[in-house]
């Protein structure tokens, strides 16, 4: 079975609700409410979103983050990288040589790269906007969550 850790999962849990509000700044704690999640691993996936761009962190009474671009300008692929790294289904995939211990005689050399490729653009093809608005026409088909006491 093929799986997205935990963390990877609720970065794009995060990024959604961060969707839902991209006009607004927002809290962990806030994130946290409205996610259901822990207000530390909310913290924590916010540091690394902003560290990776995807996010503005602003400091002060009134800080919190905010998205820096619009969520249909953010892949589902750059959530997943933020947290996890490069997406790769296995250790010998896009030319990292060196990172298996039977490289040398392994009949799947440099063959698993296709199906990573693939992988990889269903990633890309998906934008924060259509997993956050699946039913506005322009993202694809179903609405967004209500939130509730926000």
């Amino acid at each position: 079975m093929i799986r997205l850790s935990r963390m990877a999962d609720y970065g794009v849990v995060v990024m959604t609700y961060m969707a839902w509000r991209h006009h607004e700044t927002n809290t962990a704690h806030r994130v946290a409410e409205g996610t259901g999640l822990s207000e530390a691993t909310v913290g924590k996936l916010l540091k690394v979103f902003a560290r990776e761009g995807l996010l503005e962190s602003h400091r002060g009474v009134n800080g919190g983050y905010e998205m820096s671009r619009k969520p249909e300008d953010v892949s589902v692929a750059e959530i997943v990288e933020a947290v996890e790294g490069p997406i790769a289904l296995t250790l010998c995939v896009d030319e990292h040589t060196g990172s298996c211990d039977v490289e040398s005689l392994c009949p799947m050399r440099g063959g698993w790269n296709q199906i990573n490729t693939a992988l990889r653009e269903a990633f890309e093809g998906v934008s924060l906007a259509a997993m956050a608005f699946p039913t506005l026409p322009e993202f694809a088909e179903a609405a967004p969550a209500p939130l509730t006491n926000q």
